[in-house]
């Protein structure tokens, strides 16, 4: 890598990113049932049928894997905590083998001197609540809201930063219109409703970590740069529509307490009745901002109900998920969010990474693609500082390659390569180029 550390300012912070579910080992612990192995249970829904049951055991190998976080010279270390683990059926006692492995993996952090940044949520919903409803019911802000309480009671005092749920668009669109995730719905009733639940739930959680006294609050959007496909009318408005299911619904809602128009043309008459009155809650004082990036869409008109859109295939080169290489898109974010939705507030690139077939060769994983991936969205992080944009850190997805959800375990987006028979780990080139960039050796 051309860029180190010495290239951005002092305070600016570097870490790597996993969540729970994919890495953890769902099957050890007391964990509860998720909808995620409901999901996965339903045959065609994920390869191979494959789950979150023993995943990375990350749960038995934490130490391990941590001693790698640290060893790399990163400043942070962003996880997830399992809503399952802590309370196996979503609600009423919670598990103490659960409780006690968050404590014990925060207190690796800190022994190694990586600062905790938890996520509340990431998309590993307990069944029992799934059987309610789940995100199509009010009263999920509420249990959301108990979880919550009772996971920072315990970690609250040592965590840098806590965000609610991450990427509010997978859980409400993707998992209920899309049906590309679970809980596997293709319903706009359920996706409208959803869609506004996400973001009460967000706000009552804020609310909980408010009231124990808690700072370093967040929220975590996953952002995808919408290019009409054509110079036509119909295209330009099909990206926007896009634009504003993808990206300004969650903003919007979180920033300005108000949902865009362009959306609320094809949701308003599904939403629940008085949900303009949850505005004020959901959108309550942040603290700071996080972008997930990965990718930009081309949007053409399609002819069907509302949203009358499809994606088009682009010409750029692409990730194995067959995803657009589009570092400019990262930079349009920071400037469009500092610009439009937080003004000074810190805003940190929570997600930013590239999937690839990596095989060991001889022990070894050469995946330059990533590296240039990786360096090439740096790049305009450092452009959307020098045009004053408050961008206060820099998270890789992922340190290890995990369960990707509906893709089982062949899409790789780590950092260390798992071996997912031994589970042996196998730190790749991009590893060892970050860790000569951030320590210098």
């Amino acid at each position: 890598m051309q860029l180190n550390r010495k290239d951005f300012p002092e305070d600016f912070l570097f870490g790597t990113a996993t969540s729970s579910y994919q890495i953890e080992g769902h099957a050890f612990g007391g964990a509860g049932r998720t909808h995620w192995d409901d999901y996965a249970d339903t045959p065609g829904n994920v390869v191979r049928a494959e789950n979150g049951a023993t995943a990375c055991d990350h749960y038995h190998r934490y130490a391990e894997d941590l001693d790698l976080v640290a060893a790399a010279g990163f400043d942070a270390y962003r996880f997830s905590i399992s809503w399952a683990r802590v309370l196996p059926e979503g609600r009423g006692t919670p598990n103490p083998d659960g409780l006690d492995f968050y404590d014990r993996l925060t207190d690796a952090m800190l022994e190694r001197g990586l600062k905790p940044y938890a996520t509340l949520y990431h998309w590993e919903l307990p069944s029992a609540l799934a059987d309610l409803g789940g995100w199509r019911n009010r009263d999920i802000a509420a249990w959301f809201g108990d979880f919550t309480e009772t996971i920072m009671r315990r970690l609250g005092d040592r965590m840098d930063t806590v965000a609610t749920i991450n990427e509010p668009w997978c859980v409400a669109w993707l998992g209920h219109f899309l049906g590309g995730h679970a809980p596997g719905l293709r319903d706009i009733r359920a996706a409208a409703r959803a869609m506004h639940h996400v973001l009460l739930a967000h706000g009552r959680a804020i609310e909980v970590m408010r009231g124990l006294g808690m700072e370093g609050l967040g929220g975590v959007f996953n952002l995808e740069w919408a290019h009409p496909a054509d110079d036509s009318e119909e295209a330009y408005e099909a990206a926007a529509r896009y634009d504003g299911i993808y990206n300004r619904w969650f903003m919007g809602g979180v920033f300005k307490g108000q949902y865009p128009d362009i959306v609320l043309d094809g949701l308003a008459p599904h939403m629940p009745e008085g949900w303009q009155d949850d505005m004020a809650l959901i959108s309550q004082p942040l603290d700071w901002c996080g972008i997930n990036y990965y990718t930009r869409k081309l949007l053409a008109p399609a002819k069907g109900p509302w949203p009358s859109l499809k994606e088009v295939p682009g010409i750029l080169p692409k990730t194995y998920m067959d995803w657009e290489i589009y570092p400019e898109g990262l930079l349009n974010f920071l400037e469009r969010t500092a610009s439009e939705y937080t003004g000074d507030l810190p805003i940190y690139v929570t997600e930013n990474g590239m999937a690839s077939h990596d095989d060991p060769v001889a022990g070894e994983v050469q995946d330059e693609h990533r590296i240039a991936f990786i360096e090439a969205h740096l790049a305009d992080v450092r452009r959307a500082l020098a045009r004053g944009v408050p961008v206060k850190g820099y998270f890789v997805w992922s340190l290890l390659d995990n369960y990707e959800w509906s893709f089982g375990y062949d899409k790789r987006f780590g950092l260390v390569h798992v071996d997912f028979d031994t589970l042996a780990r196998t730190p790749k080139a991009s590893y060892h180029a970050l860790k000569r960039a951030l320590t210098g050796e």
